[in-house]
């Protein structure tokens, strides 16, 4: 990468700047590897995305209500960001290999319980497990990355990775229409657990076949900071619970706000102990040094907005197309494709123009979704719906173009100055915002949704009441992808400050 930026001094033991590619392997077992890593990330990433569009078959055939819904899918996340950085530092002290086996194994019999499950309630506890099974796995992707690949080869890894997870997500509603249909209206929903048996179980012999061991035996025990992991999982749950119960009913209990409060204390609580366990020389859970480096705190302050509000766009549309203008679930889907196909055709470009072009390439990706969040409210609104359909998914594939510009070439500017070993861990706490925002995200896009159509129904046409229920829904979408796009104008700024400033500057600058 051209762009590097130089460590502050108080930074320089927790993140200085090293090579990677530290696995010994030929090119072709780095990349066969790498493809595995990838898969596993694909299985995730559609899994959560497919489950969105059966939501409407759930709640019929398992009576289950709009909060027991929401849980299905945010409580999911809620365990994923729960595990995941614990299981990045894990991974970054002992075998990332295991861990894959593991997560996998773990995802294939929750998927099965999910499959099988009889109730709602079931089913919920199933999803529960099966975040943490995704949490255990999906640090060690980015990390193993970190310490396959260098230089232009690494911007190549993470075009690919960018553009795959790209796909996962849009193709997901697709996908999971699809086997609704194929299913039935009963049963099809269960159809999208059963599919990930046979894909985990081929991924658990291609990790146990192909993934290289990254670390040596060692007798040294393993540093978690368990009071770090307490404190981090207190502020994980104080902060999404009041999200997880915000569905947009008028019986919603506004109390649940008070959370927030807890949140403040138990993160100022935790950022307090991670400086005290780091000042006794001790590994804490999260280097907070790492957010010195402006390039990892930029990015992932970015890349948290940009998945607060994309996912929830996708969950919006799906569900206006289908309640809103009554398409089938595998047409609604449908609408995504293009999305999906343009953003993995940029995505490789932009893996490989960030390296001469820098944050640039994330601008002008984030103005390309932008205008397509624009251009869907305006679709929903003025087109006669027998061709909003065909409108919306010509405006999504456009916006999947801006969006392979953003996900891939941030990631590689994200981490591009963190050191290899701490690769799982600064990757896990970036999946962590990913996490977050994407379940604050749907809540709050959600809540708006259907607080329009509590409010209006019975005094407007139901196709306004619709119009203005995704209105209000996408207004959120809009918000966190402008604050997206304000982040990357402040670290391009940033970045263009370092490179003028003067080489003989006395001691090294301050990100």
């Amino acid at each position: 990468m051209t762009e590097t930026e130089p460590q502050p001094p108080s930074a320089a033991r927790a993140a200085v700047p090293t090579t990677t590619a530290v696995i010994p392997l030929s090119p072709g077992a780095r990349w066969r590897a790498f493809w595995v890593c990838v898969s596993v990330a694909a299985i995730t990433i559609l899994d959560m995305t497919k489950v969105n569009v059966a939501l409407p078959s759930i709640g019929e055939v398992l009576d289950a209500g709009s909060t027991e819904l929401q849980l299905i899918v945010s409580g999911f996340v809620l365990t994923f960001g729960l595990v995941l950085v614990p299981m990045g530092r894990l991974g970054d002290q002992r075998s990332r290999r295991t861990l894959f086996v593991v997560g996998l194994s773990l995802y294939t019999l929750t998927s099965i319980a999910c499959a099988l499950a009889p109730t709602g309630e079931f089913l919920l506890v199933a999803r529960l497990l099966q975040g943490v099974a995704a949490g255990i796995q999906m640090p060690q992707v980015l990390g193993m990355a970190q310490e396959l690949f260098q230089g232009k080869e690494r911007a190549r890894a993470f075009g690919l990775f960018g553009a795959t997870i790209g796909i996962a997500t849009a193709f997901g509603p697709t996908l999971g229409g699809l086997l609704i249909a194929l299913g039935g209206p009963t049963d099809g929903w269960r159809l999208i657990f059963w599919m990930n048996v046979p894909l985990c179980l081929a991924a658990i012999a291609l990790a146990l076949w192909l993934l290289p061991e990254t670390r040596t035996r060692s007798h040294r025990p393993v540093q978690l900071d368990p009071i770090g992991v307490l404190l981090f999982g207190a502020s994980v749950v104080s902060l999404m619970w009041p999200f997880l119960f915000t569905t947009g009913a008028p019986t919603d209990n506004p109390a649940r706000w008070w959370l927030l409060v807890a949140f403040a204390l138990f993160v100022s609580a935790f950022v307090a102990w991670e400086r005290r366990y780091a000042s006794r020389g001790r590994n804490p859970l999260i280097p907070l040094a790492l957010f010195r480096i402006s390039s990892y705190r930029n990015g992932t302050l970015l890349q948290a907005a940009y998945f607060t509000a994309t996912p929830a766009m996708f969950l919006v549309t799906t569900l206006f197309l289908q309640i809103g203008l009554g398409l089938e679930p595998v047409y609604a889907g449908m609408v995504s494709i293009g999305f999906a196909l343009a953003s993995a055709v940029t995505s490789w470009i932009g893996g490989n123009l960030v390296s001469t072009h820098g944050r640039v390439v994330v601008v002008w990706g984030l103005v390309g979704v932008l205008l397509c969040g624009g251009g869907l409210v305006l679709t929903a609104l003025y087109t006669d719906p027998t061709w909003t359909p065909y409108v919306a998914a010509a405006v999504m594939t456009l916006g999947g173009a801006g969006g392979g510009l953003v996900i891939s070439p941030n990631q590689a500017l994200t981490l591009g100055d963190i050191p290899v070993k701490q690769g799982g861990l600064a990757g896990s706490v970036g999946q962590l915002g990913q996490r977050i925002g994407a379940a604050v995200g749907t809540a709050v896009a959600l809540s708006l949704f259907y607080a329009a159509i509590y409010r209006e129904s019975g005094s407007h046409d139901d196709l306004v009441v619709y119009h203005d229920a995704y209105a209000f829904g996408m207004l959120s979408v809009g918000v966190f992808l402008a604050l997206a796009f304000l982040v990357s104008i402040v670290d391009l700024t940033a970045r263009a400050r370092k490179r003028a400033a003067p080489s003989d500057a006395a001691g090294p600058p301050t990100p």
